[in-house]
């Protein structure tokens, strides 16, 4: 069976991570000397290291297997799974130094679990650790976060993304242009986990083949929105972003406009205005009962802030 390129590639060690805090490296570095860690959350943007860097940080404290639970809070998010499975684990004898759970999307948590959480964090705190990962910080109650080391991971800049990217296709064996490259990147970033899926759908026979040639069911729609507006081709793209998008994904698609301001304009001056009209359209979010409609509108004026 084909190996996914995300795990293949997932760094295990301190120096395979990729740290844009020295700080915060250094502070790890310590955790692992003295062989411990507190309460963690650790938040960012989706697919930016978060989970790696809790798996890099079991793997290097030498932890037995058995002692580590990994779970995510996106299916298991109510009060039954804290009262039970989570409570179970954090109460039994740990076979080495302390157990450690690892609960992913902990933002999904309803806030009657955290509740509870809090509770099973201070009895359990000698022999069992949290570490807790989440894309909306605001959404972890302010117990759980007076409990815990909060460690923001940043986003890798644009061109550090790119060559990353560029390096698997390489040792994968795998032909590509720069501009094809460019359009996944540019539609993924700064998720570099699903830029890396995007791409390994996308080899075929040892080549990354363009957006448009492959099934719409199977590829981000983003893709072909990069290649569009690169084309020219404005409605359409408005078309297919506003035809696709979900109500509750339109603040992760203001989002991903912003980080991709060179994708709206050119200039410094462009890009100021490319933000103004983007924090608009977020503010206007909540206020517009047909969100389909703020987003058409913003993707107009974006596409037109340099003509």
């Amino acid at each position: 069976m084909k190996k996914l390129w995300v795990e293949s590639y997932r760094p295990k060690t301190i120096k395979e991570y990729v740290w844009k805090d020295q700080d915060q490296k250094s502070q790890v570095e310590a955790w692992i000397k003295d062989k411990s860690i507190p309460h963690m959350i650790l938040s960012g943007n989706p697919g930016v290291g978060k989970t790696t860097l809790a798996k890099v940080l079991l793997n290097e404290l030498d932890l037995e297997q058995a002692d580590i639970m990994e779970m995510n809070a996106s299916r298991e998010r109510g009060i039954d799974i804290i009262k039970n499975k989570v409570t179970n684990f954090a109460g039994t004898v740990p076979f080495g130094r302390f157990k450690v759970i690892l609960m992913d999307e902990a933002d999904y948590l309803t806030p009657e679990a955290q509740a509870v959480m809090r509770g099973v964090m201070e009895t359990y705190a000698d022999n069992c650790r949290f570490i807790l990962t989440c894309n909306y910080p605001n959404k972890i109650i302010p117990a759980l976060h007076s409990r815990c080391q909060g460690f923001h991971v940043e986003k890798i800049d644009h061109t550090e993304f790119t060559a990353r990217c560029a390096t698997i296709l390489v040792t994968e064996g795998i032909e590509f242009d720069l501009d094809t490259l460019d359009n996944y990147v540019t539609a993924s970033y700064p998720d570099l986990r699903k830029c890396i899926n995007n791409l390994q759908l996308a080899s075929v026979d040892g080549k990354l083949i363009p957006a448009k040639t492959i099934s719409s069911n199977t590829v981000d729609y983003r893709i072909k929105m990069v290649e569009l507006f690169k084309n020219g081709d404005v409605l359409e793209a408005r078309k297919l972003a506003c035809s696709n998008v979900k109500p509750d994904e339109m603040e992760e698609m203001f989002r991903w406009m912003y980080d991709n301001l060179h994708l709206w304009a050119k200039t410094p001056e462009g890009q100021d205005r490319a933000i103004i009209k983007i924090r608009d359209a977020l503010v206007n979010h909540s206020l517009i009962a047909d969100p389909e409609i703020n987003l058409s509108a913003t993707l107009v004026e974006l596409t037109t802030i340099e003509e």
